[in-house]
């Protein structure tokens, strides 16, 4: 037969498991990843999935790191190839490669084309660098190290989202079409 409990018994319940839960410490774990040889964070709450690399179609005059547009499921996503963005080589072929799809409330539509996945990471393991910011790079947040000494980057997906270099997949053309688009701008 079921124990009976007082009302009063299971409000005093309730209460001290949510003062239990108060006083426990949230960590917010950082999805880690690798981008050609290095380390990279990312807070979860800026990625709206992890995929297997989608069949992407290119797209004609835009820049090499621009891998071109895939259909995930129905609705098209622009997918970058992120160690070639910064200019660290290109992504190369590989099962472990996945596109870490951005959120939705931070740009519409867009991956990032890694290496490998490299599971959830607890940021309080992780030791602050003292480096300056990287003016080259200013989408990294901060850099860490791990305990056995590895460097970690720390992606901050806001600012690379607004960051015009990002935005801009167009290759510059020279050429008659511009000379003329130029005269007739005159």
């Amino acid at each position: 037969m079921a124990r009976k409990t007082s009302l009063r018994e299971f409000q005093q319940n309730v209460a001290q498991r949510l003062r239990d839960l108060a006083s426990r410490r949230t960590v917010s774990s950082k999805l880690g990843f690798q981008v050609g040889d290095e380390n990279w964070l990312v807070t979860l709450s800026d990625v709206s999935e992890v995929i297997p690399v989608p069949k992407t179609i290119t797209v004609p005059m835009t820049l090499a790191w621009f891998r071109g547009v895939a259909n995930i499921r129905g609705k098209l996503y622009s997918v970058v190839d992120f160690s070639a963005f910064q200019e660290r080589g290109t992504t190369g072929p590989g099962m472990e490669r996945r596109v870490i799809l951005i959120s939705e409330r931070l740009i519409e539509g867009s991956g990032l084309l890694v290496s490998r996945m490299l599971g959830l990471r607890n940021p309080e393991q992780l030791v602050p660098e003292t480096t300056t910011a990287c003016a080259d790079r200013p989408w990294i947040k901060g850099s860490f190290r791990d305990p056995a000494g590895v460097l970690w980057h720390e992606l901050d997906l806001p600012a690379l989202a607004g960051n015009m270099q990002f935005l801009e997949v167009g290759r510059q053309v020279a050429g008659p079409a511009a000379t003329t688009a130029g005269v007739a701008a005159q």
